[in-house]
């Protein structure tokens, strides 16, 4: 059986990397909660965006696609899911929501676990929800000529109780003692998590649903303003290499955590920063609607959507939005570039 010891794990860790992106992150966290005191009220809009993108984003990793309106209206309680997808998409919804409202008190142990799967699963009437793996599972990726390979083979199914009571223990018992920097233990517990690999379907949602939880309980509640799913989606390879670098040897106890650690740091590192972004423009309430657009645009390097306009700025309609940048190109200060979905804008000044 896999051996949990993780304050032996975190000796061998340790890296100028690490510490830089761990100091960098608790600088963040420190200006992001001298922010909140003063302007909670005013994050509202980010907090909502947040939500539909998470919902989306850690889908869609998995293969669980909806429309851009379908998936705003089902988070928002707008609509009720019509098919298995949509079924799964509002499954998500609902956990990520009560972790939202209620991590204070959820603590983790295998039995919160399963709580947390059979709620994910509380729209399709799938049977799986709530319980363990009851077959080995194979975590494979296809090649380019489309044949699958196995890339792990995570704990097998009889032993998957016994591990993740083991894991909980574990990382409880540091977590409690607090010699080990707790941010650092998460992504230690994602790992191990996803290499056990407890069930037969939805072992991503939830070690995404947990890093969530666990981000919060250890006070860094950057996930609640800016996406950590949709990072991980647009960085999807270089999760899963990371993930595969830092998963073999696992079960010997002969793996390095260093990638996984590295990437998951980052993605939070980026999430803080993209925070600290877009407090700026909605900071901006001394400028009209039509100002803080151009202003974004005016400080934006490169193409820009219109998209990225409304994730940037969430309290300002899709009309005004469109309506600025109609203006701005009849006045030839922005450049078209694509078409479709895949148009953009550069600002010439």
């Amino acid at each position: 059986m896999r051996d949990f010891a993780y304050e032996a794990m975190v000796q061998k860790l340790l890296s100028l990397e690490l510490l830089q992106q761990l100091t960098a992150i608790h600088e963040c966290k420190g200006r992001q909660d001298l922010f909140l005191e003063a302007n909670r009220d005013e994050l509202q809009p980010l907090a909502e965006v947040a939500l539909i993108q998470s919902t989306g984003a850690s889908n869609r990793i998995e293969g669980i696609f909806t429309s851009d309106q379908r998936l705003k209206e089902l988070v928002s309680h707008k609509a009720e899911p019509h098919n298995r997808s949509e079924q799964e998409i509002a499954g998500y919804r609902e956990v990520l929501a009560t972790i939202h409202e209620s991590y204070p008190y959820i603590s983790l142990s295998p039995r919160v676990i399963l709580q947390l799967h059979r709620d994910l699963y509380s729209f399709s009437g799938s049977s799986q929800g709530g319980s363990y793996k009851d077959a080995d599972n194979m975590i494979a990726e296809t090649d380019a000529a489309g044949k699958q390979r196995t890339r792990f083979g995570p704990v097998p199914a009889f032993q998957t109780a016994e591990a993740l009571e083991a894991l909980c223990a574990s990382f409880n018992q540091a977590w409690q003692e607090e010699k080990i920097d707790r941010l650092l233990l998460i992504p230690l517990f994602v790992l191990d998590f996803l290499c056990i690999h407890p069930f037969n379907d939805g072992n991503g949602r939830m070690s995404r649903l947990l890093t969530t939880l666990l981000l919060y309980k250890a006070g860094y509640i950057v996930g609640k303003y800016i996406s950590l799913e949709m990072i991980i989606e647009n960085s999807k390879e270089t999760y899963y290499e990371a993930l595969q670098a830092s998963s073999t040897g696992w079960h010997d106890n002969q793996n390095t955590y260093a990638p996984f650690c590295s990437y998951l740091l980052g993605a939070i590192l980026k999430a803080y920063r993209e925070f600290e972004s877009r407090v700026e423009y909605l900071g901006a309430k001394k400028l009209s609607k039509t100002e803080r657009i151009k202003a974004l645009l005016d400080q934006t390097v490169g193409i820009i959507t219109k998209k990225e306009i409304m994730t940037r700025c969430p309290d300002i309609s899709k009309i005004t939005v469109e309506r600025t940048l109609s203006q701005l190109l009849q006045s030839g200060l922005l450049i078209k570039v694509g078409q479709g979905r895949n148009t953009g804008y550069v600002h010439k000044g």
